[in-house]
């Protein structure tokens, strides 16, 4: 099993580099950063999260700046979006975000991506929420054209150009992995088609953990699928969850780091490390 952090990388947090090295020096297979470009003031959507929207989704850097800097510090660390809002970014334009980001790390980009939650941000980029799942579709297929084609062309509902030339392409072969966010009733269906990998939210979803791989497994077998891997956003860090993972054949634990200083956010990774290997010790 890999190990991973995540943290929303903000102005008034541990910056981006020294959590990087930080993360890197501990052991950690992966760090991922979360993306929103703004946050509308008006508050219509709901925060998944249940209470008040924390300070640190409107004070986030973006997330390919803050992951091309860690980049430049680290050698082995992936560099992980959790996820990127793909239905708010050009898709010619993000391709080649990500085929850079890709070259400079020497492969090492992990593209989580999802549907998003609120609206109103979406709605300022131009995307009909009701919408933005037909959108990302094209837009994540269009960009597996430009990464794969030396003359690349897509034409759809939502994104349609006529063949362009666009470098540079990715050092990871065909791209790098795409770990689809979300549970919905179609989740599966996105992954099967488009995606690499899952990144489930476990404490968002309706069904337990485990029946859902075994369901994923089951249709990505049908579909003449290999096993899909699965990356668990938001990780609890205790052994009894970590072990239980394993038992499931979960491939990546990502855990949550608070937002915070670096007199706070260095020692809670300590603390993640030290569980990490308490239960490799137990499991050897």
């Amino acid at each position: 099993m890999k190990f991973g952090v995540l943290m929303f990388p903000t102005d008034y947090s541990i910056g981006p580099i020294e959590l990087g090295r930080a993360v890197e020096e501990r052991g950690f297979e992966s760090l991922f950063f979360p993306e929103h470009t703004h946050i509308p003031t008006s508050r219509l959507s709901p925060w998944p999260g249940g209470a008040e929207l924390p300070k640190e989704y409107s004070h986030s850097h973006d997330p390919f700046v803050a992951l091309a800097a860690v980049a430049a510090v680290t050698s082995k660390l992936m560099l992980g979006t959790g996820i990127c809002l793909v239905m708010e970014r050009d898709p010619i334009t993000l391709a080649k975000e990500i085929a850079s980001l890709d070259m400079i790390s020497n492969g090492r980009v992990l593209f989580g991506i999802g549907g998003g939650w609120n609206e109103e941000e979406m709605e300022n980029h131009g995307t009909d929420p009701k919408l933005r799942w037909k959108i990302l579709r094209e837009r994540i297929l269009a960009m597996k054209e430009i990464w794969t084609k030396d003359e690349a062309e897509y034409h759809g509902k939502f994104v349609n150009f006529d063949p362009v030339w666009s470098w540079p392409k990715p050092v990871q072969k065909p791209h790098p992995p795409i770990l689809v966010g979300g549970d919905g009733p179609h989740t599966f269906q996105r992954i099967i088609e488009y995606g690499d990998g899952w990144l489930p939210i476990p404490t968002r979803g309706e069904v337990a953990l485990g029946d859902r791989i075994q369901e994923l497994q089951r249709q990505a077998a049908e579909a003449g699928r290999g096993p899909i891997p699965v990356s668990v956003y938001g990780t609890l860090p205790r052994p009894e969850v970590v072990n239980h993972y394993a038992e499931m054949g979960i491939d990546r634990c990502i855990f949550w780091l608070p937002v915070s200083t670096a007199d706070e956010a260095l020692p809670t990774l300590d603390r993640y490390a030290a569980l990490i290997r308490e239960v490799a010790t137990a499991g050897a």
